[in-house]
């Protein structure tokens, strides 16, 4: 029997794997499924551009001055300057055999189950993206938070970007994102629409590894997306977070003040959507370190969100009455931020 190949085609293996002892098709426990919770905060705006969106932001202010009787004022204005932040163009799609997916006669509910995956690995790679994409390297890409913040000295927004004092290479960042349309917002090119998009091809001719057709059923996915930061000290990032010393708690950085001083960063938390973003370790080891200090300090409640007419309850970790969500791409081997 065939297995799966770089080809990336479905074969019997994958049916046999996924099917329940009376044949139709298991309930599949998405061992590999992480939790990037980054996506159901971030809201969308539509660009300007074709490509993504240029606005104007604000980097300095006007003068005043104190003018005594007769005494005239010269005229001010504020400073701005013009960003340009480019969206990239997430695709996949698949193949399954005809005669594979119709095995039972389940073809539709196995083709929903192959679906599931592909939902998954765009999520996964798009909140990737939003941490650490990077156009520099990856031209096709947009550039995430951690290359726009990704200086603890000599940058004008190094002020929002707190050193926690880790010097190997496993290190972990935090970020705190206030999300609104006059701070950060994801963006997609004008005219198009936000969003994962699915079409579904019907039956196509598909090609093997040696280039001989067969037919298959074929689904095309796209999500076209960027990130706009139009006012930078809405973000803070928490870097250099030693993992090995933050597990064994030795010499370990203090969570709890590092990110009362993240707060105090943000100029106003009503102008958006306040968040923390971190990974699973480094919430476990936050829940812990405040259990030892304070029970004040974190709290959890149950957070309803609605998908259309899809309603999903997840409880929430809030730090002072701001949620702190799980990205698992977010990395426990990062080199230090300098």
């Amino acid at each position: 029997m065939a297995t799966l190949g770089t080809n990336g085609k479905v074969t019997l293996l994958d049916i046999a794997k996924s099917q329940d002892p009376d044949g139709s098709v298991a309930k599949v426990a998405e061992l590999l499924t992480q939790s990037n919770e980054i996506l159901l905060d971030m809201p969308f705006m539509e660009g300007n551009l074709p490509t993504g969106h240029k606005g104007t932001v604000r980097t300095g202010l006007p003068t005043a001055i104190w003018r005594s009787m007769y005494q005239g004022v010269p005229p001010s204005k504020s400073v701005r300057a013009q960003v340009e932040d480019a969206c990239g163009m997430l695709e996949t799609r698949n193949e399954v055999d005809i005669a594979t997916a119709a095995l039972n006669g389940n073809t539709a509910e196995f083709r929903l189950s192959e679906a599931v995956s592909f939902v998954e690995t765009m999520n996964q790679n798009m909140a990737q993206t939003l941490i650490y994409g990077n156009q520099g390297v990856t031209p096709e890409q947009f550039n995430g938070f951690a290359i726009r913040f990704s200086a603890i000295s000599g940058a004008a927004n190094a002020v929002n970007v707190i050193d926690a004092g880790g010097t190997g290479s496993d290190n972990a960042s935090m970020f705190l994102v206030v999300w609104g349309p006059n701070t950060v917002t994801g963006i997609y090119p004008k005219g198009s629409v936000a969003g994962l998009q699915h079409k579904d091809l019907g039956e196509i001719d598909a090609f093997d590894s040696n280039q001989n057709r067969f037919r298959a059923y074929a689904d095309w996915w796209q999500w076209q997306c960027g990130l706009h930061v139009k006012d930078w000290r809405y973000v803070v990032r928490i870097c250099n977070i030693d993992v090995s010393n933050l597990v064994t708690e030795t010499g370990a950085a203090d969570l709890v003040k590092l990110m009362i001083r993240a707060q105090a960063r943000i100029p106003n938390q009503s102008m958006g959507k306040a968040v923390f973003y971190a990974n699973r370790t480094i919430k476990e080891m936050l829940s812990i370190q405040a259990l030892n200090k304070s029970q004040n300090a974190l709290s959890i409640k149950d957070a309803v969100y609605q998908f259309g007419d899809l309603g999903m309850s997840i409880q929430e970790l809030n730090f002072l009455g701001t949620p702190v969500r799980t990205v698992d791409r977010m990395l426990t081997t990062e080199a230090r931020v300098v």
